[in-house]
C-alpha cells in the first residue's frame, strides 16, 4: 500500500514511471518486432537508425521554431561593472554617455534630470513610447534589480519615468530585407530612469490617492544589458548529436549490405560503394 501511494502521489517518481514506461513500450515494442523478423544485431541497428533519424528531424523542426526543450530565453540583465547610477550628473562617469551632462551648481534635481535627459537623446538613446512592448519588459527587469538584488526600493516608493534603448542591431545585412545570414548582434543596453515617490497615507474606503514625484530627490537609472540566452541551443546539441549517431547507423548498415552482397555472389572481394 505504501509503494502504491508513493507512484499515485509523488509527482517526482511519477514523471520518472512515466518516461521509463513510455520508453519501454514504444521503442520497446518496436525492436521487439525488428528483432523477430530481423534478427537481435540487425533489428537493433534499425531501430537505432528510425530513432535518431526521428530525433534529428525534430532537432530540427525544436531549432527552427524554438519549441520543444528550450534553453534561458532572453533577459535584461544588471550591465557591468554600473548597473545604478543615483544620480544624473554621473552617467558620464559610469560610462553610460561620452559626455558630460552640463548642469549648473545649484542646479535642481528636476534640472539636472531634464539635463541628463537630453544628453542621452543625443548621444542616440533612443526614449522609448509608452507604448512599446520592449519599454514594459524593461521597467520589469529593473523592479526586479531595484525590489530584489539592491534593495533600494519597495513596490510602489517609485516610479519609471521613462526608458531609453540603444544598440543590438544584427549583422551582416545586405540592405534593410536581406537578413537571412545576420547571426551577430551588436551590445544591446537600456536605461531606466526611476523617482522616488511622496509617501501617501492610505484612508479606508477611499481609492490610492494619485502618486507624486518626490522632487527633493534625485532620479536614479538603471542600466541593463540584454542577455540573448541559449533557447536553441538545447536543440541544436540534440540536432548534431542525433545526427552523428543516426549516420554511424546508416553506415553500419551500408557495410553490412555490402558484405551480405558479397556472401550471397560467392566472390572473396568486398563491393565497391
Amino acid at each position: 500500500m505504501s509503494a502504491l501511494l508513493s507512484i499515485g502521489w509523488e509527482p517526482e517518481l511519477r514523471g520518472l514511471l512515466t518516461v521509463i514506461i513510455g520508453t519501454v513500450a514504444l521503442c520497446g515494442s518496436v525492436y521487439l518486432l525488428l528483432g523477430t523478423n530481423l534478427g537481435i544485431r540487425l533489428g537493433l541497428l534499425v531501430a537505432m537508425a528510425g530513432l535518431f533519424g526521428w530525433m534529428l528531424m525534430m532537432g530540427v523542426i525544436w531549432m527552427t521554431y524554438g519549441i520543444g526543450l528550450t534553453g534561458t530565453q532572453p533577459s535584461w540583465q544588471p550591465a557591468d561593472p554600473f548597473s545604478i547610477v543615483r544620480d544624473g550628473k554621473l552617467l558620464h562617469e559610469a560610462g553610460v554617455i561620452d559626455g558630460p551632462v552640463t548642469v549648473a551648481d545649484d542646479a535642481s534635481y528636476v534640472e539636472i534630470a531634464a539635463s541628463a535627459a537630453s544628453a542621452l537623446e543625443s548621444e542616440n538613446w533612443e526614449l522609448l513610447p509608452t507604448d512599446d512592448q520592449g519599454r514594459g519588459q524593461a521597467i520589469a527587469a529593473a523592479d526586479e534589480i531595484i525590489q530584489v538584488e539592491a534593495e533600494m526600493y519597495a513596490a510602489g516608493e517609485y516610479e519609471a519615468v521613462a526608458v531609453y534603448d540603444r544598440g543590438g542591431e544584427r549583422y551582416p545585412k545586405f540592405g534593410d530585407s536581406v537578413d537571412f545570414i545576420a547571426f551577430f548582434h551588436k551590445p544591446h543596453y537600456s536605461v531606466v530612469e526611476i523617482a522616488p515617490l511622496l509617501p501617501q497615507r492610505e484612508e479606508p474606503g477611499r481609492a490610492p490617492a494619485r502618486p507624486v514625484i518626490d522632487e527633493s530627490q534625485p532620479h536614479q537609472y538603471v542600466v541593463m544589458i540584454r542577455d540573448l540566452g541559449s533557447k536553441r541551443q538545447p536543440a541544436l546539441f540534440i540536432t548534431i548529436g542525433s545526427g552523428i549517431i543516426f549516420l554511424l547507423c546508416c553506415l553500419m548498415l551500408h557495410r553490412r549490405d555490402r558484405f551480405l552482397a558479397v556472401h550471397l555472389s560467392g566472390s572473396s572481394v568486398p563491393a565497391k560503394a
